[in-house]
């Protein structure tokens, strides 16, 4: 386990935008403000996404990742919003620019979230929840955007804690009250817990964090594998982990495992888009691009299979990480195929040509 360094326990701020996409859009077009918004795929033809939804959307039940044809079924007049990545990434650059006020200690997790670790910030303002609600602040001021804060001791508390109260939340949860909001917290708040998992907790009785605390950590093991010694910690408001700036990466990935085996094509397909579209949004954060895409496929007998294609040059384009991957599952063969999980990666890192910039700037979001 890491050790703190400080003398005193971290403090930790967790800052999530609230419906970021959305947000820029409605504050860029005064014809979206107050409408049910979608940003993503048109439900016309297959396959199309929600990026991001309104809060106006969101109170029809429509969420990221959905299929955008469910999203109009749960809201027939929903408008649907081509994304404009380049606006958002630079918001996004823009509100990472105020956190560096305050610290450089910032480990973004996407676009529209990042930790910030102000346990010595450059101001000397001492309070956490001083120095949040000074960046939810100059967010409003100098964006016209709201952010929801979470503030804590570690990154897992500090991450639920800015979801409690969005949009334009924050909440602060001290030492004293961790572990009993750890005990209260349902099951499928934490971190690793999919919807699989979180299914597999409620068969075996366990609704809370109070019910998992109930397992040595040997038990958690047993039925969790690794994530158990996670849980074990978790529950009793054990996070050591340390807000990282600077992460060598390898590759990143996106992947789901589905409620039900996938047995049709193209079920297969519009699962792999909604996967691209997760993972075009996390090499945009970390602003990386490589030259091999790979597919992860786990059947429903649990035997697992990869296959690979690699480019002469970075992939910027999700119109061809979508089709490549589609293309990997096809040589894999899908007739009579059950499949309980997709994923896909990308890796083999390099730089991105401008030329190859500037032209995918126009076509990377055929998707859409």
């Amino acid at each position: 386990m890491e050790s703190n360094p400080h003398k005193y326990p971290r403090k930790i701020i967790h800052i999530d935008m609230d419906a970021f996409y959305a947000s820029i859009e409605q504050r860029d077009n005064p014809e979206y403000r107050g409408k049910p918004i979608v940003v993503g795929g048109s439900p016309e033809g297959r396959g199309g996404v929600v990026a991001t939804a309104s809060y106006e959307a969101r109170k029809f039940g429509i969420k990221s990742a959905m299929p955008s044809k469910k999203a109009l079924q749960l809201c027939p007049h929903v408008l649907f919003i081509r994304p404009r990545f380049d606006a958002y990434k630079e918001a996004s650059q823009k509100i990472r620019a105020i956190f560096h006020r305050y610290t450089d200690l910032i480990e973004p997790l996407s676009l529209d979230e990042a930790f910030l670790d102000v346990t010595e910030d450059k101001l000397q303002i001492g309070s956490a929840i001083d120095i949040a609600r000074q960046i939810k602040q100059a967010i409003k001021d100098e964006l016209n955007l709201t952010a929801s804060a979470g503030i804590s001791v570690n990154k897992f508390v500090a991450k639920i804690a800015s979801d409690i109260d969005k949009p334009d939340g924050l909440t602060f949860i001290g030492p004293s009250r961790i572990e009993q909001f750890m005990q209260e917290l349902p099951v499928e708040k934490f971190f690793g817990v999919g919807r699989v998992t979180a299914d597999k907790m409620r068969k075996m009785g366990l609704h809370t964090g109070a019910d998992l605390k109930k397992l040595s950590q040997d038990e958690l093991t047993r039925h969790f594998g690794k994530a158990g010694r996670f849980f074990f910690n978790i529950v009793r408001g054990i996070d050591n982990r340390e807000v990282q700036p600077h992460r060598e990466t390898k590759s990143i990935g996106a992947e789901d495992t589905f409620a039900y085996d996938l047995t049709e094509p193209e079920e297969m397909f519009a699962a792999l888009e909604r996967i691209a579209l997760i993972l075009f949004d996390r090499l945009q954060r970390h602003n990386m691009y490589g030259r091999t895409v790979t597919v992860k496929i786990k059947y429903h007998d649990f035997k697992l299979r990869t296959r690979s294609q690699s480019f002469p040059a970075t992939v910027t384009d999700i119109v061809m990480i979508t089709e490549t991957a589609k293309q990997l599952l096809v040589a894999t063969g899908t007739e009579d195929k059950k499949i309980r999980l997709l994923g896909i990666t990308v890796s083999n890192f390099g730089e991105v040509p401008v030329k190859q910039e500037k032209e995918d700037a126009s076509g990377q979001l055929k998707l859409f």
